[in-house]
């Protein structure tokens, strides 16, 4: 028996003046699957992930997060609790990395809970020696890292990331990807956005495709190629 889907959208869609970005709209995502989310430059990859996690609301559709198909404006509460967004350039905080790790865990915990989880996510990521590193002066590889770590201590279900391995080096980029392994194992769905499906071969479930406004499913996961633009129109459509 498959995974119990966690998030299912459907009918969803998006106009900016005249243009619709985003055109009836309809996937799914299961604890601990990869879903890949490809598309150029201006497609909707972004758009849809601020949709998603209860940044952007959507002209119309229906999100069904277990309670059935509802709303976006019904559904924002339980997205923003199930759901993470990590943008292509993460955001660090004036301080060190474990100041920055601090900020994904709730007032109220007790100082020594606090500081073991902070210890625990340091370690997951390799942070040790950038301990108490100032944030702001980390490469594009160790931000990354530090932003995982944080989103590891949120605890999210889905796990939204776009283009995460933008701009970094060969080993940087390896190290991304064992992170988000970790991740897919422990049972969190991963949707990420990228202009570089190669880079993910070993590790997504799935890869849909955005063109033109529509979502399509690509079936070849081995190849990971993206056919030619005007034959999108042949692909089983996701809706």
């Amino acid at each position: 028996m498959s995974d119990p889907v966690i998030l299912a959208l459907s009918a969803l869609n998006k106009r900016f003046g005249k243009r619709e970005v985003l055109r009836d709209i309809a996937f799914e995502l299961r604890p601990g699957e990869c879903t890949l989310l490809s598309g150029g430059n201006g497609a909707g990859k972004t758009t849809l992930l601020r949709i998603l996690s209860g940044l952007e609301r959507p002209d119309r559709g229906r999100i069904d997060t277990g309670k059935g198909p509802l709303s976006w404006r019904r559904s924002k509460a339980a997205l923003q609790k199930r759901v993470l967004y990590l943008h292509q350039q993460p955001y660090m905080f004036d301080g060190s990395v474990r100041y920055n790790l601090g900020y994904a865990l709730p007032g109220g915990v007790p100082k020594p809970l606090r500081n073991a989880l902070i210890d625990t996510a340091i370690d997951w990521a390799e942070l040790g020696p950038l301990d108490e590193t100032p944030a702001k002066s980390l490469s594009g590889g160790e931000r990354q890292r530090v932003s995982l770590a944080r989103a590891r201590l949120r605890n999210p279900q889905i796990l939204l990331l776009d283009e995460p391995t933008a701009n970094l080096d060969q080993a940087a980029r390896r190290r991304t990807l064992d992170l988000l392994k970790c991740f897919k194992q422990e049972g969190v769905s991963l949707l990420l956005a990228s202009h570089d499906p190669m880079h993910f071969s070993s590790l997504i479930d799935r890869h849909l495709h955005l063109y033109d406004g529509r979502l399509a499913a690509l079936e070849d996961q081995k190849l990971m190629q993206i056919p030619p633009l005007h034959t999108l129109a042949s692909l089983r459509s996701t809706a």
